[in-house]
């Protein structure tokens, strides 16, 4: 507790914890302030990303990155699971989908092309391992072919109806959710030797003790997701107040903000040229999103929604969702990376962004 009670009062960015219980506190007197809870929650998750990275960094500098990027990934999605289960029960299946899609497209793109941006500004070039790369890029272009496929036979046959589709949807689920368990076996098991670090990255600060670094990572994220749930629930009201759309709100705000702890790590890791940390958390959350995350919300939703929820998303996210696992394992395919392959993939996410913003999709 000493080990963090110093990092705290040593670190002006994690004095912003304060705002933690300030925003609970918000939220039970002014719970119609919307654009004030959203401001707030904003500023709490904030030093709590911070507080995650550092401890998500000790824990991989114990276990090596790979394992710590899919810690920190598994942690960082329990946020966006949090918050699509909270939108699952209330029957708002729209933003369920949207905030599935947009944390896909997010950590694919953004994370990871920010992450070749700030450690290539650093270091001149940057290796990691392109086996881990390419596999877990494999995985989430299986995933967008099983999103894919609800929505083009919806769009190539009206015959198929709801409950076609439903049935549909729940076979790809369980077979997102055996393929993504193989893939964990796969790496983490029978072929694990494929799977190290090119390189150690520099001598950062100490790491903490292990037991410290868990329990952080444990109690830090279930404030994250209780803080995110405030934020989802005032962000729509403030959204109206900046000018958002509602598209953008979904794919682009609610993705950010979800996946900030998980940014806070990755971003570090990629400066201290510890860039396996950083591919492993960006990619691996994608592909967890894309093949745990969404199967498992349409089977809890025949049982905490109001009726099932499929896979069909909307033609404009399935696109995006495409190009992006196309782009991860484009640039991820020769295991090097430089800032300028930061630009080009944070250039991609960027039009994305901006087609949102002026032209939202239609909901379905």
């Amino acid at each position: 507790m000493k080990t963090l009670l110093k990092e705290i009062r040593g670190n002006p960015l994690l004095w912003l914890l304060a705002f933690v219980p300030v925003v609970f506190i918000a939220v039970k007197l002014r719970p119609d302030a919307h654009t004030m809870l959203f401001v707030l929650s904003i500023l709490a998750i904030v030093p709590l990303a911070t507080l995650l990275s550092h401890a998500t960094e000790s824990v991989a500098a114990k276990t090596g990155d790979a394992v710590g990027g899919l810690l920190n990934a598994t942690l960082g999605n329990l946020t966006e699971l949090v918050i699509a289960l909270a939108a699952l029960r209330a029957g708002e299946y729209t933003l369920v989908k949207a905030s599935i899609a947009g944390a896909i497209v997010t950590n694919t793109l953004f994370m990871l092309g920010a992450s070749f941006l700030l450690g290539g500004l650093k270091h001149h070039t940057q290796e990691f391992n392109r086996v881990g790369a390419r596999m877990q890029a494999g995985l989430l272009f299986l995933a967008t072919i099983a999103l894919l496929v609800p929505s083009a036979i919806a769009d190539a046959d009206s015959t198929a109806g709801a409950a076609f589709t439903n049935k549909l949807s729940v076979g790809l689920a369980v077979l997102l959710i055996i393929a993504y368990g193989l893939g964990m076996l796969f790496s983490l098991k029978t072929h694990r030797e494929l799977f190290g670090s090119e390189s150690h990255g520099e001598e950062g600060e100490e790491p903490w003790p292990i037991r410290l670094a868990l329990a952080t990572l444990a109690g830090v994220t279930l404030l994250v997701a209780l803080v995110s749930e405030i934020f989802v629930e005032s962000v729509q009201e403030a959204a109206v107040s900046f000018g958002m759309t509602q598209a953008f709100v979904g794919f682009i705000v609610v993705a950010l903000v979800g996946a900030a702890a998980e940014m806070a790590s990755a971003f570090s890791g990629a400066r201290k040229n510890r860039l396996d940390l950083s591919v492993g958390i960006a990619l691996g959350s994608a592909s967890q999103i894309a093949l745990f995350v969404a199967p498992v919300l349409v089977l809890l939703s025949y049982f905490l929604g109001p009726v099932p929820m499929d896979l069909q998303f909307w033609p404009g996210a399935v696109v995006m969702m495409l190009i992006a696992s196309l782009t991860a394992s484009l640039v991820t395919n020769s295991g090097r990376s430089a800032w300028f392959v930061g630009v080009l993939v944070l250039m991609v996410y960027l039009i994305f962004a901006m087609t949102l913003y002026l032209l939202p999709p239609s909901n379905k």
